[in-house]
């Protein structure tokens, strides 16, 4: 950054410190919109997207026998919602609330 900075063009200045050029012209872009060299948050928490719909996956999945494909359906009718199946799976066993049929 101090290179350019001084006068230098990216390129030779990436020449000079043995870095890509494309590595130094996306140094120079992040500098000129951050202000920083400081590099960008990667990943962070996401809330799972069936958590606001809680209520009605133990509604529909409470003691009844219902599989995981009708639970989806239901939740695209209701909600217009479709997620994967293992989603619903994942959610379901978060919750606690297993949906392996018994014999």
């Amino acid at each position: 950054m101090a290179a350019v900075e001084e006068g230098s063009s990216i390129r030779q200045a990436a020449g000079r410190y043995s870095v890509s050029v494309s590595a130094a012209i996306k140094l120079m872009r992040r500098v000129r919109e951050t202000g920083s060299l400081k590099p960008a948050q990667v990943g962070g928490y996401r809330r799972p997207i069936l958590e606001p719909h809680e209520a009605l996956l133990r509604e529909l999945a409470d003691g009844q026998d219902i599989t995981l494909a009708e639970i989806q359906a239901e939740l695209s009718r209701r909600v217009g919602l479709t997620p994967d199946l293992s989603t619903i799976h994942h959610h379901l066993r978060r919750l606690g609330l297993r949906r392996k049929k018994s014999r």
